[in-house]
């Protein structure tokens, strides 16, 4: 038996290429073993970094979400107060261009008041001016025409709305007395106001 290793030894040793065929099949078992465990680390590295990515993006939207869901809100609040609570509107100042204007002083119900009334440039028959309570300050403006003896004109506390009508008469001395009464022509108070100026200050 002994002799018969010696033998195929020394037939190996006389033919090294028989030596190189046996183990090149190693050598490509070893190159395929590490070609399959570079793509498994590689996919398992893109694994990851898809993973990572999937995180990022879901956390950005959900921050993102959030965000978006605390605009809303803070804009709904927002509307909900400008809704719920009403908005004081700044009072009134004395204008200056119905400083000149032809006066009037007298009461509104009870009140004393006086009437600054003046013609418009741009309308002949349109009147328009303020009026100032003395125990407040308190600035009206008004507004209508006058047509002969007669006038008429609305009121505003705010300078956008109407609060109030007024229809008067002019006496032959200049007075001129009336009713003013809420927009729905309620509520009627008498006024009665003499001229400071002249006697005849819209004509």
């Amino acid at each position: 038996m002994r002799s018969a290793v010696v033998a195929v030894a020394a037939v190996l040793s006389l033919h090294p290429a028989w030596a190189q065929t046996a183990t090149q099949p190693a050598a490509a078992i070893a190159r395929q073993s590490d070609d399959a465990a570079g793509q498994v680390a590689q996919q398992r590295s893109d694994a990851a970094a898809a993973i990572g990515q999937d995180a990022s993006d879901a956390a950005g939207s959900v921050a993102q979400r959030a965000s978006d869901a605390a605009g809303s809100i803070a804009r709904q609040s927002t509307d909900a107060a400008d809704a719920t609570v009403p908005r004081t509107p700044a009072p009134l100042a004395p204008n200056p261009e119905f400083a000149n204007f032809p006066r009037y002083a007298g009461t509104l119900g009870a009140r004393h008041i006086v009437l600054r009334l003046g013609k418009k440039t741009d309308d002949p028959t349109g009147v328009h001016g303020e009026y100032q309570f003395a125990d407040t300050g308190e600035v009206v403006l008004v507004a209508g025409d006058r047509e002969g003896d007669v006038l008429e004109i609305e009121d505003s506390d705010d300078g956008s709305t109407i609060s109030g009508n007024w229809v008067g008469r002019f006496a032959a001395d200049g007075t001129l007395a009336g009713d003013r009464m809420n927009p729905d022509d309620s509520d009627p108070q008498p006024f009665v106001l003499h001229p400071l100026a002249s006697p005849s200050p819209t004509q």
